[in-house]
């Protein structure tokens, strides 16, 4: 397929208006999946589960399998919905959305239509200037997930070209909440980077909430991202494309950058806008065309026969609105202020996801600059190098732990990282480790102090040097007892010893 043509993203927003709308499903993180009592692990248990192993008669439609309401996931439903400032409705119900894919063995998903349990809400977003933007939200509803198709045979891992397909069903059936915002205005040259913004928005209050590990990695959060165009000066809206399933927060503003510019072209050349669902390649940063969008008639959506109305009882929704966690703006303005961080420390580490195990690093006894040094630093080199995510490696009571023998001056920053090594390689906590191998700095003067002797053998004019006034010569003995102790010795001890020599 041949590369699209793109205009200048200048120019098209000099042209164009771009105008927006996002759907963020949010895997949520129940025990049993949505309407059965099949296994929703967590996502290292879910990974390494073999094919079709997680599933129930209700997951593959079988006949005469009756679906049952998960209340967890309500309950979470009803959180994320007063999270995101929407109203609960007293009474919602489910409807099946009718088409025909592989990876639903009922051939229709049980969802939410016209009677969403949250709608009527919206969601302050911070951009990186600290600029705050409204994003209107039309309805958060709940519905199950579908499962997971691989095309085999292909070069590419998608189904054009493939030579068949395995199913599996583990996904089928996951407890999802889709929220879809109102359309978006305004956004204008800052179109990409409220799309970035609004899905970390969305991650952060759902991490708040603790209902989901929003991964857009694992697949536990995903973005559709819809983008249109309309000539400057006109109110009709252009055509809509959907480009599915982002993931990544670098992804979506990516998407929706390289959308203005393709549809903007498009349109400048004469041509029009299909209406249609778009994958995004991460690897060429570019789209291509899925199938035609459906509209909603196209489902045939009608109430599920076999699931009552969800009627949450006021009680239950005051004491979900009473339990909410502090907004994630609030919380993020707070933690810097008392960190003492500037912006861009604080904004290291929150673009790196790093905030929640900073703060755990802290209340573990670390300082706030220790636990940004740490994870920011050689624990991100490490996962990056290992192509993990930081947050997995280590724990954050081990940082602090590693963070105290520094500061007790038991390790030097040096023999801090190898340690961090063993504990990221199942050796045990930080002491044991150092105890296993013998990393603890030495600062015994009689090691010390032979060790010193030996050097200066080596060098005997620097001892001159440092009884003329030359002091920082010193230098270059406390660097040959560093190296021959494996810079295990204690540096500033070596040089007070060789400064009293010289004294002598």
């Amino acid at each position: 397929m041949a590369a699209a043509k793109l205009m200048d993203f200048d120019k098209a927003l000099e042209l164009f208006e771009p105008v927006l709308g996002f759907e963020v499903h949010v895997e949520l993180n129940t025990n049993t999946k949505m309407f059965s009592d099949a296994p929703n692990p967590a996502n290292e248990a879910y990974h390494a589960a073999e094919p079709n192993t997680l599933i129930a008669p209700v997951d593959l439609g079988l006949p005469g399998a009756l679906p049952v309401v998960n209340e967890t996931a309500i309950r979470s439903s009803i959180s994320l919905g007063l999270a995101l400032g929407c109203s609960i409705a007293e009474s919602s119900r489910f409807a099946r959305k009718n088409y025909f894919y592989p990876d639903l063995g009922k051939n229709y998903q049980i969802s939410q239509y016209d009677e969403p349990i949250a709608f009527e809400g919206s969601v302050e977003v911070e951009l990186e200037d600290g600029t705050m933007v409204t994003i209107p939200i039309e309805r958060a509803h709940m519905e199950e997930d579908a499962g997971k198709l691989t095309h085999m045979g292909g070069s590419t891992g998608r189904i054009q070209g493939a030579e068949y397909s395995l199913v599996d069903y583990n996904r089928a059936g996951v407890p999802l909440v889709e929220i879809v915002t109102k359309t978006i205005f305004g956004t204008d040259h800052r179109a990409p980077e409220v799309a970035k913004a609004y899905v970390a928005a969305i991650r952060d209050i759902v991490r708040g909430l603790g209902i989901s590990e929003a991964r857009l990695e694992r697949g536990n959060l995903r973005c559709d991202a819809n983008v249109s165009l309309r000539r400057r000066g006109e109110e009709k809206l252009g055509t809509r494309t959907e480009t599915k399933n982002v993931n990544s927060m670098r992804s979506v503003e990516r998407a929706v950058r390289y959308e203005i510019q393709r549809q903007a072209q498009i349109l400048a050349d004469g041509g029009t806008i299909i209406q249609e669902t778009r994958h995004w390649h991460e690897d060429t940063g570019t789209t291509s065309p899925g199938r035609p969008k459906s509209d909603a008639d196209d489902y045939r959506y009608f109430p599920e026969p076999d699931l009552l109305p969800v009627q949450p009882p006021r009680e239950l929704i005051e004491e979900l609105r009473a339990a909410l966690p502090e907004q994630p703006v609030a919380r993020r303005r707070r933690l810097m202020d008392e960190w003492g961080f500037t912006p861009l420390e604080f904004q290291d580490v929150r673009n790196g996801g790093l905030l929640d195990v900073v703060e755990a690093t802290i209340a573990a006894g670390a300082t706030p600059a220790a636990a940004r040094k740490w994870w920011t630093g050689e624990i991100t080199r490490l996962a990056n190098a290992q192509e993990e995510d930081a947050v997995d490696l280590v724990s954050p009571e081990n940082v602090a732990a590693l963070q105290q023998l520094v500061d007790a001056g038991t390790l030097t920053d040096k023999l801090a990282r190898q340690v961090l090594e063993g504990v990221i390689a199942g050796e045990g906590t930080p002491q044991e480790v150092v105890d296993a191998r013998g990393l603890a700095v030495v600062s015994d003067d009689g090691a010390l102090i032979a060790a010193i002797d030996e050097a200066l053998a080596a060098q005997p004019d620097v001892m001159a040097k440092i009884q003329d006034g030359k002091v920082q010569a010193a230098g270059a003995i406390i660097g040959a007892v560093m190296k021959a102790m494996k810079g295990q010795a204690d540096a500033a001890r070596v040089r007070e010893l060789i400064l009293e020599r010289a004294a002598q």
